[in-house]
């Protein structure tokens, strides 16, 4: 083929045609040279333009690129009035310009135009206009196009290379053809960009950066070849939308990988119920919300639509997506910015059961759904409904059970962590209710495919001391006096024996040893940066915890690490828990996303679930956690990719009862006591070092503590806490 088997218009504009598929990827497909004068750079346009790339690429095809700098009205005083110098101004307007990429196919986007970059494939070219040493902005708006055949397209008009242009702002631009009537234009527009690309066109100054592509390459560039770039890239697109589309829908910038494909099918088959069993941070939110497009597609464009989430900001986070998906979401938890969200969703619930409005969307807390006002509305909702529910463990525990509703005929639950560790019976009210596992995508899968970044894992041993040896094996004792084994072999805890183990538990995270190890571990770190230090204790049990109110232990640990790390270690550190606001934490993971003004945070529980902070490298996890739906939350926050970001470290701090060196020197009774620990501990050892690059480093430990501790490997399945 070649561009004289396309159809094209001679005009589109963006806010009729869809410019994207009806344009740029059919034409890229069939170039062999993409050339482009275009307005300002900065990485969302760089990022815009790989839309279609693929197919230039497999024609060996070459891009050329013309971008003017970002200048400041500052920035142009300061070089006119010789007050700096012009390359050191230009330079730093355009590293002003690289921001970090939103979402995962724009990581992807920018990871393969790096790569271009690296292989010669793609040059970018700084533009600006220098009339008599005046500086001023380069505003060209020229697209060429050259096929195999040396059939050229040219293009220009008002729009700019960005997904702003594309599907927001109304611009247009015209087409014209090198074998059609327009080629004295087409010749006309060819010669102007080569004058300007060679820096020859009067008035016009044209010039490289490299330190720029060095710099694209550092933040942006995740694998090492075209290749590679591509295969991540290789998704196909969920064809579906056009900018005027009103409902769910999926946008043309959102690609499903062919498991998240998979997912949906299956849940469609199973009558849309089921569960998204997928690693953290192996993108649960898009596909959740494509499932809900389709739907509503199959059902004639008639559905309501119920989301919830465990915390009120991971709300915030879902509700720039269900608006990318055309939703309108009312905002339903009591700091919302949706003042009357009562009634707003009193009166949507009342028009879509009447017919009037044929689509509403709902996205609320946990504790928000389960109000007894807001439990009234959804009884009332009848007709076609689907639920969706994000970390959906949390609803397995028996006050938020009850507030699933049998009569919505649609369901979806996402989770890392279905399986709620120790609780069999909230386990199967979640599978009751939504139904079978539509898909199960493993961590091992997603650090595969390049979802997740590899880790290596480094286990370091600490003890109790002889005071926390003593009180833990005395509430060992009364958890057990406090409990008993059913009938089918179960253990039932008293309400007692229920805080206790919670203190316990405490007793383990807060351990002393694990500072001075701490200390001794991180030393080698302390003039890096994008460091994590998780404190505080398991949850494990407690459905009061609140992290604004951390117990004092939680407290004086936290604390003690911000004041080791920041006075004692002269590092730059932050606390990121609960207890800042907002605006404040928005700050905070701006300034370790640079990694300039701030190294390390040192946090609770916040990141267990929806924060995502994606430049955490090196992680210190001191919160001993043994419950799976904990620390498979936390490594997944530190899996997860970012520019320039090869392997991510974890340090996990093994707490023993006794130093393996003095474990003989205790009679059977007392290691027959705390052996549980060494067991749960070992779980968790084995857990993380077998999808670890390194698990040779956790074996020999692992021998070890079972060898002292007389563990046999098939002790470590079972379910032991007390």
């Amino acid at each position: 083929m070649s561009f004289l088997d396309l159809t094209l218009k001679p005009e589109y504009r963006s806010r009729l045609d869809d410019v994207v598929n009806d344009f740029y990827t059919p034409v890229l497909n069939e170039a062999v040279m993409y050339k482009r004068a275009v307005g300002f750079f900065s990485s969302s346009a760089l990022s815009a333009i790989a839309l279609g790339i693929k197919g230039l690429l497999k024609n060996d095809g070459q891009i050329q690129i013309i971008a003017s700098p970002r200048l400041s009205e500052e920035d142009i005083i300061a070089i006119n009035e010789g007050l700096r110098k012009k390359d050191d101004v230009i330079k730093e307007a355009l590293l002003r310009e690289l921001q970090e990429p939103k979402g995962r196919f724009e990581e992807l986007r920018l990871n393969l135009l790096c790569n271009l970059i690296a292989a010669g494939k793609l040059e970018i070219r700084i533009a600006f206009m220098d009339e008599e040493g005046e500086i001023g902005l380069f505003h060209e708006k020229l697209g060429l196009m050259i096929d195999k055949e040396d059939n050229v397209i040219a293009f220009s008009g008002s729009m700019n290379e960005s997904e702003t242009a594309f599907k927001i702002n109304y611009e247009a631009f015209d087409v014209f053809t090198s074998w059609s009537h327009d080629a004295d234009r087409v010749l006309s527009k060819q010669s102007a960009f080569t004058a300007m690309w060679n820096d020859y066109e009067p008035g016009i100054k044209v010039m490289s950066f490299p330190e720029i592509s060095e710099e694209l390459l550092t933040r942006y560039r995740r694998t090492d070849t075209i290749k590679s770039a591509i295969e991540e890239f290789d998704a196909p697109v969920v064809n579906e939308v056009s900018v005027n589309v009103e409902g769910p829908h999926v946008p043309t910038t959102v690609h499903m990988r062919p498991y998240q494909e998979k997912a949906i099918l299956n849940w469609e088959q199973h009558n849309y119920q089921g569960i998204f069993d997928m690693a953290t941070g192996a993108g649960k939110t898009y596909p959740a919300l494509a499932a809900i497009a389709h739907l509503y597609k199959a059902i004639e464009r008639n559905l309501a639509v119920i989301i919830i989430c465990p915390y009120q900001h991971l709300v915030e986070q879902w509700k720039e997506d269900v608006e990318a998906f055309g939703m309108k979401p009312i905002i339903c938890y009591s700091a919302s910015s949706q003042k009357n969200w009562r009634d707003r969703l009193k009166n949507a619930v009342t028009s879509f059961n009447l017919g009037v409005k044929k689509h509403f969307c709902m996205l609320c807390t946990n504790a928000t759904f389960s109000l007894d006002d807001v439990q009234q509305q959804m009884i009332k909702l009848q007709g076609n409904v689907v639920i969706v529910v994000d970390e959906a463990h949390n609803f397995g525990a028996e006050k938020l059970s009850r507030s699933l509703l049998q009569h919505f005929p649609y369901r979806l639950a996402l989770s890392a962590t279905i399986d709620r560790h120790g609780d069999p019976e909230g386990t199967q009210k979640l599978y009751d209710y939504f139904g079978e596992k539509c898909i199960t995508y493993t961590l091992q899968e997603a650090i595969d495919s390049h979802m997740l970044t590899p880790y290596y894992y480094h286990p370091s041993v600490v003890a109790l001391n002889e005071t926390e040896l003593q009180e833990y094996m005395d509430l060992t004792v009364k958890i057990r006096k406090n409990s008993h084994v059913l009938s089918d072999g179960k253990i039932e805890l008293s309400e007692y024996a229920k805080m206790l183990l919670i203190k316990r538990a405490r007793l383990v995270a807060g351990a002393n040893g694990k500072l001075d190890a701490l200390r001794n571990d991180i030393q080698e770190y302390k003039d890096q940066s994008h460091i994590l230090v998780y404190c505080g204790a398991t949850t494990l049990h407690d459905s009061d915890y609140s992290e604004k109110h951390p117990s004092q232990d939680e407290a004086k640990q936290i604390d003690i690490v911000v004041d080791m790390l920041g006075n004692q270690l002269g590092m730059r550190v932050s606390k990121f828990t609960s207890e800042e606001k907002s605006d404040e934490r928005e700050r905070i993971k701006e300034e370790f996303a640079e990694g300039k003004h701030l190294q390390a945070l040192v946090a609770i529980r916040c990141l267990d679930e929806g924060v995502n902070i994606p430049n955490i490298s090196t992680a210190f996890i001191l919160a001993s956690s043994t419950n799976p739906k904990e620390y498979v939350q936390r490594r997944g926050r530190v899996l997860r990719n970012s520019p320039g970001k090869q392997y991510a470290h974890i340090y996990d701090y093994i707490t023993l009862p006794i130093p393996l060196d003095c474990v003989s020197q205790y009679d059977a009774e007392t290691i027959e006591g705390v052996r549980s620990l060494a067991k749960r501990e070992i779980s968790r050892m084995v857990d993380f070092s077998s999808i670890a690059e390194n698990p040779y480093e956790s074996d020999q430990l692992i021998s070890e503590i079972r060898q002292a501790y007389d563990i046999i490997p098939e002790m470590e399945d079972e379910y032991d806490e007390v």
